[in-house]
């Protein structure tokens, strides 16, 4: 066959790709193996694809007095993932948002990404003052192909750079299994992915990773472990054309924030300034109240995602049309499927995109952001497909399997699929820019930014989930949809507008708390919590502890499906057992609590206030409460179901949410009361919580202090008969102990510790008792007044203790260190 009749046949089969697709004449859908020029009109730049070469080719435009051969965003994402909890390396995950340049320097050219974050207005030297104060990053040196005049277009060889390895996928893998690196000879460019449009050129390349010795967590996800491979997507993104107009940040609007440090700005004004992340939404009619919009936000369901699934989501993310039309836009925020045969990695869609994993673990939102200004380009969420069969886990260990697929009241699968839907607009609410708001169950569910815990009604004795998680969107996304997106009357100036709006949002009561005051279990502010429903009072925790009682009292066979192995009592028995742990958290935060909100100078907002004494007491008696052995011993009869036997090998997605046993298959019910113990303890014997506590009995004795603290513990701590007792009073001076020790432990705070655990001692020390308690007594007396054995007591804690199993999502490997580090 001839060049001419093979290009002219090659050119019907694009033609015909391109109208299946859905595509505009003229572009380009490569995938002959021969090369191929790539020009259709209006493309990005032009292409020329090799298959026999494993090349790509582009010609660039002319350098301009900089050397610079055109400017463009960059970004990749994973289009085949790891499928691990533990390494973030995710079907359908985003990398970050480069500006790349081009830039000729001599016979090659260099690919370097820019460096926004640092600049400065001004003239020009000024500017550039700036910008030659911080790094670049030169990432690749790109050959010049064929002869190219100085001034005119140039042809390189985009292969080299291609084929590193931009996301630091050896890096994620590095953080659990060490010496992987990226291998040249075992990676190459897909010349059948590339496609040309005339604002995007996508690309893909197939990477692997290689190592001497498998790792342990790679050895179990790949079918050879010592070599790895992803499939990674690349994107060149023209930069988006003029108009847009930055949002300003505030701290009380709820918005994602893109820093920038301009350092031209006026002495005494802030160098750092913050631009909202929101998508270019621009009404037809920009003097109307309500119009419908030039471009709407659209977003896509991964075909991925079976039924019901898929519907599931679908409506959930379709609840945002509400807050939009609120906001006055008509017709701006749509829900589809993704049509067959798109790219989900394709830049041009905003995708839901649904991902399996070994184990559970986090889903997440966010996208390609524009550095230089925060305008979102493309809006991108990862769904971990185990978190609605876990959802479905704790309501069967509540409810029982009776009504699944009923859709009854009491439906685990109905309840799932209702978390499902909010969980699908949250992760999309993060990608059009808002963050988590953990204020918002104590406003009636009013906003789906929340972490939210399922409403579990008592009826009559019994539970009910009828009602286990809301509807729709809350009065909170309306006012961010307003705030973000909201279009003030024409010549009205949109930063002033968008502060009048969350001046009036403060007015009106309406309470916003975060990442930074929510996640950690040690922290100060009351009511912004995770995983929790109502008001997080002492009342609150009290009704999760009832909640919890009722389904111990009824947990057995019912809570497993006919024919499922009785030895699974044990994976639904763990987050039932540890029910109450979000709750607990939550009442922790008002022991040595600081009330405060988002204010700025003038808003009228009050200053920070300690949580009154009262408050604190009773959240102290209520924590307290949950040690008792009522709260923690495992009923016999239970124990006994619980250590049902298995033949199976080692379930991979089971093993880390399990309680250690005592031996082989047999349950052990102290170390589930002392798991249950070490939650409590944990959150209020916190060494941060303790230093509030101090710092707020100085200032007013009134507080309680630490004392306080330690006093309500001298019930759990006392001599007991019972071994659960026994247990749980072992695990709080051993906690107490460690906490006097633990660096983040002020010296004051420390001695009053150490104090008390040597006045313990000695009380336990004259016991005259006979028996296993009397024997327990002096022992602990022994051992609390031995500094060495304290110590070694307290590292032997810390090894072998009985992990407490993970409640949130598995795989938290510091995802939210940047959120927490302020």
């Amino acid at each position: 066959m001839t060049n001419t009749l093979r290009n002219k046949r090659l050119a019907k089969q694009l033609l015909f790709a391109a109208t299946a697709l859905g595509l505009a004449p003229g572009t380009a859908v490569l995938a002959a193996p021969v090369r191929v020029t790539a020009s259709p009109d209006g493309a990005l730049l032009p292409v020329e694809v090799d298959a026999q070469t494993g090349k790509v080719l582009l010609v660039l435009p002319a350098s301009d007095a900089d050397g610079v051969s055109g400017r463009y965003l960059f970004t990749q994402a994973i289009k085949t993932g790891l499928g691990s909890a533990a390494i973030r390396i995710d079907r359908g995950m985003q990398g970050d948002t480069k500006v790349l340049a081009f830039r000729r320097l001599g016979g090659k050219v260099a690919v370097v990404f820019e460096n926004p974050r640092y600049r400065a207005t001004g003239d020009a030297g000024v500017a550039k003052g700036a910008r030659a104060s911080f790094p670049f990053s030169t990432v690749a040196m790109l050959e010049i192909v064929g002869d190219a005049p100085v001034a005119g277009p140039v042809k390189v060889d985009l292969t080299p750079f291609l084929m590193t390895d931009a996301m630091d996928l050896a890096g994620a893998i590095g953080a659990e299994a060490k010496g992987y690196k990226l291998s040249e000879k075992l990676s190459a460019v897909d010349t059948g992915s590339v496609k040309v449009f005339p604002r995007n050129i996508e690309l893909e390349t197939v990477q692997t990773f290689v190592a001497d010795t498998a790792g342990r967590e790679l050895d179990t996800l790949a079918p050879d472990g010592r070599a790895v491979s992803f499939t990674v997507h690349s994107s060149l993104v023209a930069l988006p054309e003029p108009g847009y107009v930055p949002r300003r940040f505030d701290i009380r609007s709820g918005a994602h924030a893109t820093q920038i440090y301009d350092y031209g700005t006026p002495l005494g004004s802030p160098m750092l300034v913050e631009y909202a992340n929101r998508f270019r939404l621009e009404k037809t009619d920009p003097t109307a109240a309500r119009s419908t919009v030039k471009k709407p936000i659209i977003f896509y369901i991964d075909s991925a995602a079976p039924e019901p699934l898929r519907t599931a989501l679908a409506d959930g993310v379709r609840w945002w049309a509400d807050a939009f039309d609120a906001a006055g836009f008509i017709d701006a925020f749509k829900v589809e499927t993704l049509p067959p045969g798109a790219d989900p990695q394709d830049v041009r869609y905003n995708m839901v995109n649904w991902t399996d994993r070994q184990n559970r673990s986090w889903s997440y939102g966010g996208g390609v952001i524009d550095p230089r200004t925060g305008e979102i380009i493309k809006g991108n969420v990862v769904l971990g497909a185990l978190r609605v069969r876990q959802d479905i886990t704790i309501f069967e260990g509540l409810v029982g399997t009776a009504q699944n697929g009923s859709g009854g009241s009491n439906d685990p699968v109905r309840a799932a699929l209702s978390r499902i839907s909010q969980l699908g607009a949250h992760e999309v609410g993060h990608s059009l820019g808002f963050v988590h708001n953990f204020k918002a169950s104590l406003q009636d569910r009013a906003s789906v930014m929340d972490y939210p815990g399922p409403k579990v009604l008592i009826d009559n004795g019994k539970l009910d989930l009828s009602d286990a998680y809301a509807s729709g969107i809350g009065n909170w996304d309306k006012f961010t949809v307003d705030w973000l997106y909201g279009q003030p009357a024409p010549g009205a100036d949109p930063d002033a507008d968008a502060t009048a709006k969350a001046d009036a949002a403060q007015r009106a009561g309406i309470v916003f708390g975060t990442d930074i005051d929510g996640r950690a279990a040690d922290l100060a502010v009351p009511g912004v919590n995770m995983w929790t429903e109502g008001q997080d009072t002492p009342a609150d925790l009290a009704h999760t502890m009832a909640v919890r009682r009722i389904a111990l009292q009824t947990f057995g066979p019912n809570v497993l499906q006919p024919g499922e192995p009785l030895a699974n009592l044990r994976r639904k028995f763990v987050p039932i057992w540890l029910f109450h742990r979000y709750s607990i958290d939550a009442t922790g935060k008002l022991v040595g609590g600081v009330r405060y909100d988002y204010a700025v100078v003038g808003d009228g907002k009050p200053a920070p206030s300690p949580v009154p004494a009262q408050e604190q007491i009773a959240a102290i008696d209520a924590m307290v409460a949950s040690l008792s052995e009522r709260e923690l011993t495992v009923p016999a009869a239970l124990s006994m179901m619980l250590s049902s036997g298995t033949s199976a090998r080692r379930d991979a997605e089971m093993a880390p949410e399990l309680f250690l046993g005592a031996g082989s298959a047999v349950f052990d019910p102290l170390v589930a009361a002392q798991v249950a113990a070490q939650v409590t303890l944990d959150s209020l014997l916190a060494p941060a919580r303790l230093t509030r506590l101090h710092i707020q009995h100085g200032y007013d004795p009134a507080q309680p202090g630490v004392m306080a603290l330690l006093d309500k513990l001298r019930p759990v701590i006392g001599a007991h008969d019972h071994v659960v007792e026994r247990r749980v009073s072992q695990t709080t001076l051993l906690a107490i102990a460690a906490t006097s020790r633990d660096p983040a432990t002020p010296a004051d705070v420390g001695a009053v510790l150490d104090g008390f655990i040597k006045e313990i001692a000695s009380g336990f020390a004259n016991t005259q008792r006979k028996s296993d308690e009397g024997l327990w007594l002096l022992s602990m007396a022994s051992t609390l007044s031995d500094p060495k054995r304290i110590e070694a007591e307290i590292g032997k804690q810390s090894r072998p203790r009985p992990d407490i199993p993970a409640g949130m999502p598995i795989g938290d490997t510091g995802w939210f260190d940047g959120l927490l580090s302020n």
